[in-house]
C-alpha cells in the first residue's frame, strides 16, 4: 500500500462517489491510497474543520489542529486502518505545526469509529446533537442554510434557518432532521500532546447488533 498527494479532482471524485456524505471539505489536504497491486482506492482527506475554534479545548493555535474529514475509499484497499496510519505519518511531515488530529464517527450513520479504535485514537466522548434539514435528499446544517439564504438575496434576520424558510427558498418538501451527535476521537502527533489529553480518554464504544437491522437510507432521504 502506498499514498501520494491527491489533486482537487481526485478528492472531489472520491468524496462524491465513495463517501456517504457526498460533500467535499473546504481547503482539503488529501492523499491518494493505492493498494499493493497499484489500484487507486480513493482518498483520505484532512482539513481545518468545521469550526475556527477547533483547537481551543486543547490550547492549540490555528494550524495546531486538523480534522480527518473523509476516509473516502472504494473497498479495494487491503486495510483501511493501515491507510489511515500512513496518512497520519504523511500529514505530520506535510504540516509540521499540526500537533493533534480530530475526527468524528457519525452516530446517525451508526458509526462506532472502529478505524480509530484500531489505530489507537483517544475517544473523548459523544458530542451534542444538532438540527439539520433534508433538502432534496441531502442532510444540510442550519448554519449553511442561513448563509445560502443571504447569498440569494434574503436578509439573515428576516430569513432565519427555519423549516418554513428552507421550504420557501430551497425545497418545498424539505424536512427537519435532528442529529444524535457524533463520537469524537483524538490522535496526538507527539508525546507531549498525548500526555496533555490522556485524561480525556473514555472507554471505546462497542458494537450493537441491533444497528445492523436499521435501514440507513432513512438518514439520507426525506421521510
Amino acid at each position: 500500500m502506498r499514498l501520494t498527494k491527491a489533486t482537487p479532482e481526485a478528492i472531489r471524485y472520491a468524496c462524491l462517489h465513495f463517501h456517504y456524505s457526498k460533500a467535499i471539505p473546504v481547503h482539503p489536504i488529501g492523499y491518494n491510497v493505492y493498494n499493493d497491486t497499484g489500484e487507486w482506492c480513493g482518498v483520505i482527506v484532512y482539513s481545518a474543520g468545521a469550526t475556527p475554534n477547533i483547537g481551543s479545548p486543547y490550547n492549540l493555535p490555528g494550524g495546531g489542529v486538523l480534522e480527518l474529514t473523509r476516509v473516502a475509499l472504494n473497498g479495494k484497499q487491503e486495510q483501511t486502518s493501515k491507510a489511515v496510519s500512513l496518512s497520519l505519518k504523511q500529514i505530520k511531515k506535510d504540516v509540521p505545526q499540526c500537533r493533534l488530529i480530530v475526527s468524528y464517527a457519525d452516530v446517525d450513520q451508526h458509526h462506532l469509529g472502529t478505524i480509530y479504535q484500531a489505530t489507537n485514537w483517544i475517544y473523548e466522548g459523544l458530542s451534542k446533537g444538532d438540527t439539520y434539514f433534508i433538502i432534496k435528499g441531502k442532510k444540510t446544517h442550519r448554519k449553511t442554510i442561513s448563509s445560502r439564504i443571504v447569498t440569494i438575496g434574503g436578509k439573515r434576520k428576516n430569513c432565519p434557518s427555519t423549516l418554513e424558510a428552507v421550504q420557501r427558498f430551497f425545497d418545498k418538501d424539505a424536512t427537519v432532521f435532528r442529529s444524535e451527535g457524533k463520537r469524537k476521537y483524538l490522535m496526538p502527533l507527539d508525546k507531549e500532546m498525548r500526555k496533555q489529553i490522556t485524561h480525556l480518554a473514555k472507554p471505546y464504544p462497542k458494537d450493537n447488533p441491533e444497528w445492523q437491522k436499521i435501514d440507513r437510507s432513512t438518514f439520507t432521504k426525506p421521510r
